[in-house]
């Protein structure tokens, strides 16, 4: 763990869902037996043209919402790789919505509402795939808000996007704390004006912009520790 800065007067944790709360990798892990050796290339190419879709989209100014986003960029992905099964993308879409948290999540998000930390989901996806995500995982309990960039009509790293959690939960933004494993998407909430911790689960290298993140953490596991005073 890295910690340029410390914390200071956080009243609210808001997180990322998808890659940072939620395994993105998990549907093409559970359909190894059908990918075979193509389950690792297709996770991340899936990814990779999910998230360049939602900035295209949001330059382009025509956006779709993030079910639409995810199912191209498993098109893309699929076809790329030489795969075509309709079958399969029926799968792989439907077990997208239920995606595996990570194993710390739980008892984490617990410690922080237990101190009586307000708690967040700040997603790109749709309403209904987070609530269908956030039940699955059994995480709603511990959540104050599941919101969704829907409400903006543009995605991450947009600063309207960011202020939806500083209007909905109601705290100043420099009194949350911004949780990510997207070092774009820390890059963006620090630029905003949140103290940001980035998760770094891929142990890649820090994005080289003006924005860095407070704190570099390899799980979620000491997040609580840093914020609760």
């Amino acid at each position: 763990m890295t910690v340029s800065a410390l914390f200071s007067n956080v009243e609210a944790c808001v997180f990322d869902a998808y890659g940072t709360l939620l395994d993105v990798n998990a549907a093409a892990e559970r359909c190894r037996d059908d990918l075979g050796d193509s389950a690792g290339p297709l996770a991340e190419l899936w990814r990779a043209k999910q998230l360049q879709y939602t900035w295209l989209s949001s330059l382009m100014g025509k956006h779709r919402d993030f079910y639409d986003i995810t199912a191209r960029g498993l098109d893309y992905a699929m076809e790329s790789l030489g795969l075509n099964d309709a079958a399969l993308r029926t799968k792989l879409m439907e077990l997208y919505e239920v995606l595996d948290a990570y194993p710390e999540v739980l008892d984490m998000l617990s410690a922080l509402k237990g101190a009586g930390m307000k708690t967040a989901i700040l997603s790109n996806g749709t309403p209904g795939m987070l609530n269908t995500a956030v039940e699955a995982a059994g995480i709603g309990a511990n959540l104050d808000k599941v919101i969704s960039i829907e409400d903006a009509g543009i995605y991450k790293p947009a600063p309207s996007v960011y202020q939806l959690a500083v209007d909905q939960l109601g705290v100043a933004a420099e009194n949350v704390c911004f949780v990510s494993s997207n070092g774009w998407d820390a890059t963006g909430a620090a630029a905003f004006g949140f103290q940001v911790a980035w998760v770094n689960r891929a142990g890649l290298v820090q994005e080289k912009l003006d924005f860095p993140p407070k704190t570099e953490l390899k799980d979620l596991t000491g997040l609580a520790q840093l914020v609760i005073t």
